[in-house]
């Protein structure tokens, strides 16, 4: 198993397994490695012992407001030939359908700056609705074709769980706020994330990547033993 020495970001009661999860909204394997952590807590019945709390890292940290076309961005990025990129995008697809994930890519796609939705998951941690937004921006953007760098998409968004829209919408102007995500994104960087999902249980096993099921279920499995 992989240890970290990071500083504790937040606390946990003794009886609680702390995940810390550094993810973007628009990681394809972000969105798979959650759900296979998810299905890990759900058959372990680990949903009243563990908290999740999200944390900031964009994939695309330069990408213009308007964004770019995905397919173009991507064989750019990494070199790649449209058959590469397409053998790349059944691959993903599949693997979601495996964990219940379902991705809609489409010729038109778009890679999006998605910095405001950073902002707004932080807000959504103060109401216990940061995994609930997470999961909601993902199947927006990943399954429903919608452009989550759009301030009305997002807005669409937070009222879907139940947030107060006009209260948060504010905070993407905020300089203050603005600034915490950087920093926090730095933060996470100067740790050494590099790859992402980055998930980090009890501040000492970190695993980067979307791991599978049966992996996480052994991490959980030890660590729930050390519940008090």
């Amino acid at each position: 198993m992989h240890y970290w020495c990071i500083l504790p970001l937040h606390l946990t009661a003794a009886d609680k397994i702390k995940i810390d999860i550094v993810s973007d909204v628009v990681c394809p394997w972000c969105a798979i490695g959650y759900k296979r952590l998810s299905v890990a807590i759900d058959e372990l019945k680990l949903n009243e012992k563990v908290e999740i709390v999200w944390h900031p890292f964009e994939l695309n940290p330069d990408m213009p407001r308007e964004g770019r076309n995905a397919n173009e961005y991507l064989m750019d990025k990494y070199n790649l030939t449209e058959k590469k990129l397409q053998e790349t995008r059944n691959r993903v697809t599949n693997l979601g359908k495996e964990t219940g994930f379902e991705f809609d890519y489409f010729a038109e796609m778009k890679k999006v700056n998605s910095f405001n939705s950073h902002i707004l998951l932080k807000y959504a941690k103060k109401f216990n609705k940061q995994t609930e937004l997470k999961v909601r921006l993902q199947h927006a953007y990943f399954g429903e074709r919608k452009d989550i760098s759009q301030r009305s998409v997002l807005r669409e968004e937070l009222l879907a769980v139940g947030l107060n829209a006009d209260e948060a919408m504010k905070l993407l102007d905020d300089e203050k706020e603005i600034k915490a995500i950087e920093n926090e994104e730095k933060f996470w960087r100067d740790q050494g994330v590099y790859a992402i999902p980055t998930i980090i249980f009890n501040n000492k096993i970190a695993r980067m990547g979307a791991n599978k099921t049966s992996e996480y279920k052994e991490i959980l499995k030890d660590l729930e033993k050390e519940l008090n």
